[in-house]
């Protein structure tokens, strides 16, 4: 067999998240479907992780095998022939058969776009970006210092996902400017992420931001462990995954 590797990006507004199910759209599912009309037999694809309904990539890393009878196939080209609009093969590549997207995987990043104008959110920005309204962005990096580096994550990582530890070791966390002058983009990169970790730190943010929490209390939330003392899930059309290093 020969392995797959491919870099995807999606709009996340119409999937039900990445991994297939059974009665609802999702990428994984759309993936699949498409090898299966180009190789004529189903075909499991592998993600570097899985994104929530709603939740965007611009470097989704895949993998997938394929019958050694096919090393020079322009898959991204085929692929993308099939592919409904809001998914796109950006690059396709033979790799080793050790390779693995997830569990290869060293680190990961994620970018959250707030929108700071309260009166309108423009039209075109809506599926992209989450209207928190105003916020003290020195106070919001003042929390970001206390979530770097090595912690037990637990008190912001919702249910739903069995791991073997909840410690992370978050190497950036950086605000950028967005794509008009009413965003900010709040970039995430940590050797891996717990579920729906990036959206519940981004909550704790914002949180501080509009000055409902202190720096205090931030780093107690964390010593905690306990979610149900931090803020709540922030919505997922902010979120997208940038990049996957291995």
């Amino acid at each position: 067999m020969t392995r797959i590797r491919l870099t995807v990006a999606y709009e996340g507004t119409e999937f039900c998240g990445w991994q297939v199910q059974p009665a609802d759209r999702t990428v994984q599912g759309e993936l699949e479907r498409a090898l299966l009309t180009i190789l004529g037999s189903e075909v499991r694809v592998h993600g570097s992780g899985r994104t929530d309904s709603g939740v965007h990539a611009l470097g989704q890393v895949v993998h997938f095998d394929t019958p050694d009878d096919r090393p020079e196939f322009p898959w991204q080209r085929s692929l993308n022939a099939i592919l409904p609009r809001d998914v796109r093969v950006l690059d396709a590549s033979p790799v080793s058969g050790d390779f693995h997207a997830r569990y290869g995987a060293k680190a990961k990043t994620y970018e959250y776009c707030l929108w700071h104008e309260r009166e309108f959110c423009l039209p075109q920005r809506r599926r992209f970006v989450w209207n928190c309204g105003p916020v003290d962005f020195a106070r919001m990096e003042a929390a970001a210092g206390v979530l770097m580096g090595e912690h037990d994550f637990a008190a912001f990582q919702n249910v739903g996902t069995d791991v073997g530890s909840t410690v992370r070791t978050v190497t950036d966390i950086s605000r950028h400017d967005g794509l008009t002058a009413h965003e900010s983009v709040w970039r995430f990169t940590a050797d891996g992420f717990l579920k729906q970790m990036v959206r519940n730190l981004v909550g704790c943010l914002v949180a501080c931001g509009r000055g409902k929490l202190s720096v205090g209390e931030v780093r107690a939330i964390l010593d905690s462990g306990d979610r149900t003392l931090a803020p709540a899930t922030v919505p997922p059309q902010g979120l997208t995954l940038i990049r996957v290093e291995y």
